[in-house]
């Protein structure tokens, strides 16, 4: 077999190298469009970093418990949920609202706008085996995250 020969004969390498290329585009076509289509292409929201303090005080009739912000990034009072294994009243103007519930958004505990360092919430009832978490949920409503837990003394 002479060398030069060799070199020049390709006429069966196209149509491999073809094939080859057409499959390795179908793959990556199929993996592109699959991602769209079964929403992994998609951007979750990540939870906000904030610190909460709990001040708790046993008055002997009732315990109180004021929940404050005390660092990190500004978040929607209706992003922000009070949620506790008891259930609670939150105060305003000065006095319990009287109705009681396990679970409330800052806003509807009467914080308009953003929570920032500073702003808390005063809530009163039977806290000694109760436990409260400061949830973050995401505008979508998929994605939340515990922002800081508090349990009572008997908890």
């Amino acid at each position: 077999m002479k060398f030069q020969e060799l070199l020049t004969d390709d006429g069966a390498v196209s149509p491999v190298i073809g094939v080859i290329l057409m499959v390795a585009i179908t793959v990556i076509l199929a993996a592109v469009i699959g991602t769209f289509v079964l929403g992994l292409g998609e951007q979750t929201e990540t939870a906000p970093q904030a610190s909460f303090s709990f001040d708790y005080v046993d008055d002997g009739s009732s315990d109180n418990l004021t929940v404050t912000h005390d660092s990190g990034q500004s978040i929607s009072s209706d992003r922000l949920n009070l949620s506790s294994s008891s259930d609670f009243e939150y105060y305003t103007g000065g006095s319990l609202d009287g109705t009681s519930n396990s679970s409330k958004t800052f806003a509807d505990m009467e914080v308009t706008g953003d929570v920032t360092a500073g702003t808390s919430v005063k809530v009163g009832g039977d806290f000694n085996s109760a436990t409260f978490r400061v949830i973050w949920t995401a505008d979508s409503g998929s994605t939340s995250a515990t922002l800081q837990k508090w349990s009572g003394p008997d908890a």
